[in-house]
């Protein structure tokens, strides 16, 4: 695929392709703060990670969670980005990393726009979980499984929303939970179709000549004629 002719291609500012996919029409009640989780199609480029970054750090705004992974589209990558904001400063900050020259698109919605979901992991003692046999169930009860089991502690893992992993942090602190981990957010946008479609046309006609043949080659008298 021809990077270069998908980096140039930018949506509409109301986002999507055709009116297939818009940006998140809601702004929460009264415009006030609310989550965000914000979708950035990039090329894979070494310093892009910084320079976004900065963007967030240079209006002192907190980053709750950040993920970078590949995607369908060879060559396309996507960060998924948490913040807690406005939808007016979210929409500038949207607009503000698409002037990147990597970013092909970036994304912003709200958690009802999305299917979400972040991976926890818990060692907690197996002697606790040996000797008492209601921390199993509530492992059990909040699907986790097992990874690693050793004589001295056993590793649990569980995906779900914060909400769900947290309460598992709360239900096995007095059962000898030794440590915690989670992973930034995975999100897939609901409603993505559009943008989806025109990148797998990209990737399906693109040519990717990586050489383009001048058009003047055959046409020096013409052209440097005095």
């Amino acid at each position: 695929m021809n990077i270069a002719q998908l980096i140039s291609f930018k949506l509409s500012p109301t986002g999507g392709v055709g009116g297939g996919f818009q940006l998140s029409p809601t702004g929460g009640a009264g415009g006030g703060r609310q989550e965000f989780t914000i979708t950035i199609y990039t090329e894979n480029s070494i310093g892009l990670l910084n320079r976004i970054a900065i963007i967030f750090s240079r209006r002192k705004i907190n980053i709750e969670s950040l993920n970078t992974s590949p995607t369908e589209v060879s060559g396309i990558h996507r960060f998924t980005i948490v913040i807690n904001e406005t939808e007016e400063v979210v929409r500038k900050l949207s607009r503000q990393i698409e002037k990147q020259v990597e970013v092909v698109k970036a994304y912003y919605n709200t958690g009802d726009e999305i299917v979400w979901q972040e991976l926890a992991m818990y060692k907690v003692s197996t002697d606790e979980i040996a000797e008492k046999a209601k921390v199993e169930r509530l492992l059990r009860q909040y699907g986790a499984r097992a990874v690693v089991i050793r004589k001295d502690y056993t590793i649990f893992e569980t995906t779900g929303h914060r909400e769900e992993t947290d309460k598992l942090v709360e239900v096995l602190g007095p059962y000898g939970l030794i440590e915690f981990v989670r992973s930034a957010r995975v999100a897939i946008i609901k409603n993505s179709s559009g943008f989806h479609e025109k990148l797998m046309e990209f990737e399906q006609s693109a040519p990717g000549v990586e050489l383009v043949e001048n058009e003047y080659l055959n046409k020096q008298d013409e052209v440097f004629d005095m």
